[in-house]
C-alpha cells in the first residue's frame, strides 16, 4: 500500500507518495499565483487557486509513481498555518484568504488583549494575540467588511479548505487549530470563552481531531478531478510546522528541530503545554496525540540571505557566496546583522523593528557581510534556545531542516552557535512527507508515529560543534543581543 501526503504552501502545493516502508516513491508540485498585497502589510490568496494546484500536484505525483502501482490507502494534508478562509452557508468562498504573513491586524490584537486580558488570553489559549493568528484576521473582516462577516457560516484554514473540496467535510486538527487563537490548547478543544468574547459563533468552527485521526473520505466528485479513488480515508493532518516536525522525527520531549526557510523555526516537543507568561514562544498541540510543542519564530531567516544576494550579489550563486564566507573567521571580525527585515516574532513580538548591519569597518569585505548574515540568523534562532533554557524545556538533540541544513557552512555555524552536535537527515521532504506518515498511522499501517518515524527516517550525518567556534560565538552572541535594543530605538 502507498500513502499520499500533500502540503498546501504559500508558493505552491506539493504532493508526495510514500510506500509501506516509509520511503519516498514520487512527488510533484504546482505553483500558486503570487499572493496579493493591495496595501503594505497585506497578504491575500485565492483559495480556489489552492484547490486547482492541489488537483494538479496530486495527478502529477500519481503519474510519476513507478509501476507496479499500489492503491493509495490514506491521505494526509498539511499547509501554511493561520490563514482565514470564510465560507457562506453553501460552502462558497466569500473573499480572498488573509494568509499567515498578513500583518494588518495589530489593532485587533490590541482589542483582544483589552477585551480578554493579555495574561488571561495566554491562560485560555497558551498564546497572546499576534497579527499572524487567524482570529485577528476574522476580527478585521468583522470590523471592515461587515457585509462579508454577516454571510459567514464556516471558518477554515488553507489546507482544511482543500480537504473540504476533496471530501465535503469541515474538519481541522488540534495542531493547526492551536494557531487560530480560538483553541483551548491545554484541553485540545475550542475555547468557548474566547469565541464568545470575540463574537465568533462556535457553529462556524470545524470539528477538531487529533492529527492521525481519519476525519473524512474522498468524495465521488473530487475523485474524478484529482485521480483518486472515492472513499479513500483522509486524516486530519497538521499545520506545516507540526507535519514538518513529524517528517523530521521530532516527536518526544528533548527532540528539537531548527529549520531555516523564508522564516526560521525552532521547534521542541513537550510533555505538557509549557506556557511562557510573556507570550514570546508559541505553545501548540503537537501532531502527536497527547503531546504539545513550543516554537520560536524568526521572521526573516532564509529571507535575509536571499535579500542580500538579490540586492547586492545578483550575479553570484549562493555556493560562491558561502565559499567566500567560509574563509572569514567565526564572528565575522565584529560585523553584525540584525535580521529584522519583516519585524520580529520571537522573542521581541515587534512588527515595527527593522534590520541593520552594525560595527562595519574598513577591513570588512563582501564575504564578511555574507557570513554576518548567516550568523545573525543563527543568533536570532539562538534567542529561542535561550528561552527554552529559561523555561526548563529540555534539548537533547537538534536536527536541522530547510535551506540551513543544505550548506556545510550554515550547518557548522549553527552547531557552533547552538553549542550542540546537529543532525542532518538523509531525505528531508518536510511537511508533505510528515503528512503521509500521519496517513499511514491513520490507516493502521503503523501503530503510532514513533513506529512510523523509526522506519522512515534516517540520519545522514552529524556535525560536531567546533570548540573554538563555540567560544567565539558565545562571546559574539552576548554582544549581538545589544543590537535589537539599538535598532528598536531608531523607529
Amino acid at each position: 500500500m502507498w500513502f499520499l501526503g500533500m502540503d498546501v504552501g504559500t508558493g505552491g502545493t506539493r504532493a508526495v507518495v510514500v510506500d509501506a516502508a516509509g520511503k519516498l516513491i514520487s512527488g510533484a508540485s504546482s505553483e500558486h499565483a503570487p499572493f496579493r498585497t493591495p496595501h503594505p502589510g497585506w497578504a491575500e490568496q485565492d483559495p480556489e487557486d489552492w484547490w486547482r494546484a492541489a488537483q494538479d500536484a496530486i495527478r502529477k505525483a500519481l503519474a510519476a509513481a513507478p509501476e507496479p502501482r499500489q492503491p493509495i490507502a490514506a491521505i494526509g494534508l498539511t499547509g501554511q498555518m493561520h490563514g482565514a478562509v470564510l465560507l457562506d452557508e453553501n460552502g462558497a468562498v466569500l473573499r480572498p484568504s488573509l494568509i499567515w504573513c498578513d500583518t494588518r491586524t495589530q489593532p485587533e490584537c490590541d482589542w483582544l488583549h483589552e477585551r480578554i486580558g493579555y495574561e488571561h488570553l495566554i491562560e485560555l489559549t497558551c498564546n497572546p494575540a499576534l497579527p499572524n493568528f487567524t482570529l485577528t484576521k476574522l476580527l478585521w473582516v468583522k470590523k471592515h467588511e461587515p457585509e462579508i462577516f454577516a454571510k459567514t457560516r464556516h471558518i477554515m484554514c488553507p489546507k482544511d479548505y482543500v480537504r473540504y473540496r476533496l471530501t465535503g467535510e469541515y474538519a481541522i486538527d488540534v495542531q493547526e487549530a492551536s494557531g487560530t487563537l480560538l483553541l483551548d490548547v491545554t484541553h485540545r478543544r475550542w475555547s468557548s470563552e474566547v469565541a464568545e468574547a470575540a463574537g465568533i459563533p462556535e457553529s462556524w468552527l470545524p470539528k477538531v481531531y487529533e492529527s492521525p485521526e481519519v476525519c473524512a473520505r474522498i468524495s465521488d466528485s473530487a475523485a474524478g478531478l484529482a485521480g483518486l479513488t472515492a472513499g479513500t480515508p483522509v486524516v486530519a493532518g497538521a499545520g506545516d510546522q507540526g507535519a514538518g516536525a513529524v517528517g523530521m522525527g521530532i516527536l518526544q520531549p528533548g527532540s528539537v528541530s531548527a529549520t531555516i526557510g523564508t522564516s526560521g523555526v525552532v521547534f521542541a516537543a513537550t510533555a505538557s503545554p509549557t506556557k511562557d507568561p510573556k507570550g514570546r514562544l508559541h505553545t501548540f498541540c503537537h501532531a502527536v496525540p497527547g503531546l504539545w510543542h513550543v516554537m520560536g519564530v524568526t521572521q526573516s531567516a532564509g529571507l535575509s540571505f536571499s535579500w542580500l544576494k538579490e540586492t547586492f550579489f545578483a550575479s553570484q550563486s549562493y555556493d560562491t557566496l558561502t565559499a567566500g564566507a567560509a574563509k572569514v573567521p567565526a564572528g565575522s571580525e565584529g560585523l553584525e546583522w540584525g535580521p529584522y527585515l519583516l519585524g520580529e516574532r520571537t522573542p521581541h513580538l515587534d512588527p515595527e523593528v527593522r534590520a541593520g548591519f552594525a560595527r562595519i569597518g574598513t577591513h570588512h569585505t563582501a564575504a564578511h557581510f555574507v557570513r554576518a548574515v548567516l550568523e545573525g540568523v543563527a543568533y536570532s534562532l539562538q534567542d529561542t534556545f535561550t528561552l527554552f533554557a529559561e523555561l526548563g524545556i529540555p534539548v537533547r538533540g537538534i536536527r536541522l531542516g530547510g535551506g540551513g541544513a543544505r550548506g556545510s557552512l550554515w550547518r557548522q555555524i549553527q552547531a557552533g552557535i547552538y553549542g550542540h552536535t546537529v543532525e542532518i537527515l538523509t531525505a528531508e521532504e518536510g511537511g508533505a512527507f510528515g503528512s503521509a506518515l500521519l496517513a499511514g498511522v491513520g490507516a493502521g499501517h503503523w501503530a503510532n508515529l514513533d513506529e512510523a518515524c523509526a522506519q522512515a527516517i534516517e540520519v545522514a550525518c552529524r556535525v560536531e560543534a567546533d570548540a573554538a567556534d563555540v567560544a567565539a560565538y558565545k562571546a559574539g552572541y552576548a554582544h549581538w543581543r545589544k543590537l535589537y535594543p539599538a535598532l528598536a530605538s531608531l523607529r
